[in-house]
């Protein structure tokens, strides 16, 4: 690069005053000075767009690293979880086979717990006034108030 120090600009200056004149030098040292903040402007945002697209590069090669080790991992438990499915088939189909001789497996005496005996059906309590449903106070209350004839 070219090292301006303080003699060379004083001796540009002089030039430029002699060459230019003193009547058009405000201008031109406007006008140079205008383009030279141009030109610093334009650098600094060349300097900021190779920043920012090294950033993107950097950025975009973690996310792969990142997306590679989810697959790695999503890889190993899905492994994982068919060898234990299968060595967990293995043993119930073992428990399941049983040697001859063997006393019978446990069963529930109440096989069909969910099924509900001796419930008394909807349409036997609706012909017999019996409650189907619970009442809240203010419901009970509402419901059996009596009524007042105009």
């Amino acid at each position: 690069m070219i090292e301006l120090g303080l003699s060379k600009l004083a001796l540009i200056g002089a030039v430029a005053l002699i060459v230019i004149g003193p009547e058009r030098l405000p201008r031109v040292a406007r006008t140079v000075g205008a383009m030279l903040g141009k030109a610093q402007r334009y650098v600094a945002d060349v300097k900021a767009e190779v920043n920012r697209s090294m950033e993107l590069d950097e950025l975009r090669k973690m996310k792969d690293s990142v997306e590679n080790a989810a697959r790695d991992v999503e890889t190993a438990v899905h492994d994982a979880s068919t060898q234990l499915s299968d060595e967990m088939q293995a043993a119930a189909d073992m428990a399941l086979a049983e040697p001859p001789g063997a006393a019978p497996s446990y069963q529930h005496p109440r096989k069909n717990w969910r099924l509900k005996r001796g419930a008394m059906p909807q349409w036997y309590k609706a012909r017999s006034g019996i409650r189907r449903h619970a009442l809240s106070g203010a419901a009970r209350v509402a419901r059996y108030r009596p009524r007042k004839f105009n």
